[in-house]
């Protein structure tokens, strides 16, 4: 299967001639979502195309759906399960359709397209409904039930619908990042009329400007890209309602631009960390005896120089949450216990300003409480680890020593050994689940930062001028 843009594969940051600015980030636990009550149009010719980036990989969460008056339903959505991609309509007395990919799609690391087209005028059963991933039609079902000819679904105004798109009556939220939302009401398109593959690259699907297509009478196209209004319908028509949506769920994470966020993956059997708002926000806590993984991000870099930053929130009367980088993330979350004491961590302790590693202090700084905002400047260049509170770099800006040959991640953990909670809102430059007040972007352009990646406050790095960039893919290609 053709891959888009994953986290951690320089070469698919092939070059593409349409660029994809915004997406938007629907955090599950806000319950948040969009929706619009259809009038008219199509029963029996639709398409759906959307691009999606995982954030949980648990639970029924519903892409997009129409709610009948009754049980009726017709939804793509994820779910729990051995085949997480499901696409159905029900009548309320049986499916009309019913169709499983015989394969799992659980990687939060990268942006996945999905068509689903429909026309039940067909004359052959599998041409009615169809699955795309990435441009390549699926073929291999689990369950492959398809509706009878010219049966008329549960979409548009069937049965009084609402579409909603990130939820179905008022549950299955979708938690992670959607771009390009695309509804076609009476045409049924293919996947290629919404992406193609990069004549340098041809395994890498990549997307087209849709904006050209016929969307028809309740057809809509979500880009995302007025923050004060999510829920534009881009092609002129009627704008969807937003719920529990704000200006800050606006990101630049996109198809043709991905970000690193927190992996949720690396995750310990026992005391796991709690993810939100599209794995930018962690929650980790502790107790007696007990330490707490916080998680490692989904792109990890051998070369070049990153930058990322995050506000703190500790809690407890003693409470060491630690934030740094980290070159053995799996083995960090498998052993959940006090990473900066082994040879793979460098922490930096909020209760006592330490930077430590191997069990030993590297550097003796200043603390930081609630509201600091951290900034991790890795310099894989000349490997050194940067590390400033509120835009001044720690220990007059002499960076640590960090192991060459190695992968590095960056990471947080709560190393208190004691009964407290520690929490860090990480800007990886795509967007943060506060507001950012002061707008500063990378050397090249990328990312929203609260600080300038490129200045050390009152310090330089080691006494030298050095540009660090956010860590995404079209940097990669640069730098990666």
């Amino acid at each position: 299967m053709p891959l888009i843009l994953p986290g951690n594969v320089a070469s698919a940051t092939a070059s593409t001639g349409y660029t994809v600015d915004n997406s938007c980030r629907f955090n599950s636990g806000d319950s948040a979502y969009m929706s619009i009550t259809p009038s008219g149009g199509s029963l029996v010719k639709a398409t759906i195309s959307c691009w999606v980036k995982r954030g949980k990989i648990t639970g029924q969460q519903n892409i997009i759906g129409w709610n009948g008056s009754g049980s009726e339903q017709g939804n793509l959505l994820f779910q729990d399960g051995t085949n997480d991609l499901l696409f159905q309509s029900y009548n309320g007395g049986g499916w009309d359709f019913l169709l499983k990919p015989n394969r799992i799609f659980r990687d939060p690391s990268a942006w996945m397209h999905i068509v689903c087209s429909l026309d039940t005028t067909q004359a052959t059963d599998t041409n009615r409904v169809k699955i795309y991933i990435n441009g390549t039609q699926e073929t291999s079902f689990s369950t492959e039930t398809y509706p009878a000819q010219d049966t008329e679904l549960c979409i548009n105004s069937k049965y009084s619908s609402v579409c909603d798109v990130g939820q179905y009556n008022s549950d299955w939220y979708f938690d992670g990042y959607m771009a390009e939302v695309c509804f076609i009401d009476g045409t049924q398109y293919a996947a290629s009329d919404f992406g193609e593959f990069d004549s340098d690259s041809p395994t890498i699907w990549k997307p087209k400007d849709p904006s050209g297509l016929t969307f028809g009478t309740n057809g809509f196209y979500l880009d995302f890209e007025d923050s004060s209004n999510l829920g534009n319908d881009a092609n002129g028509g009627t704008d969807l309602t937003e719920t529990n949506l704000a200006a800050t769920d606006q990101a630049t994470d996109t198809p043709t631009n991905n970000f690193a966020t927190l992996n949720p993956l690396y995750a310990p059997t026992s005391n796991p960390p709690t993810y939100s708002e599209g794995n930018l926000v962690s929650i980790t806590s502790s107790t007696s005896g007990e330490y707490g993984w916080g998680g490692a991000t989904t792109i990890g870099v051998t070369s070049g120089k990153w930058y990322c930053e995050a506000k703190a929130t500790v809690d407890g009367t003693y409470s060491r949450s630690a934030i740094g980088v980290h070159y053995d993330p799996a083995e960090g979350a498998r052993d959940n216990s006090y990473s900066v004491n082994e040879d793979y961590a460098w922490g930096y302790h909020s209760e006592t300003g330490v930077l430590e590693n191997d069990n030993a202090t590297v550097w003796d700084g200043n603390a930081y409480v609630t509201d600091d905002i951290i900034g991790v400047y890795l310099d894989l260049d000349n490997h050194k680890l940067y590390i400033a509170k509120n835009g001044v770099l720690e220990n007059s800006g002499t960076g640590a020593d960090l192991t060459t040959g190695k992968t590095y991640h960056f990471y947080q953990e709560d190393v208190t050994g004691t009964t407290s909670t520690s929490k860090f809102e990480f800007n990886f430059g795509a967007g943060t689940s506060w507001a950012v007040s002061s707008g500063n972007a990378d050397a090249n352009g990328y990312g929203n930062f609260e600080y300038d990646p490129s200045d050390g406050g009152s310090s330089s790095f080691d006494s030298a001028a050095k540009d660090f960039y956010a860590l995404c893919t079209k940097n990669l290609a640069e730098y990666g």
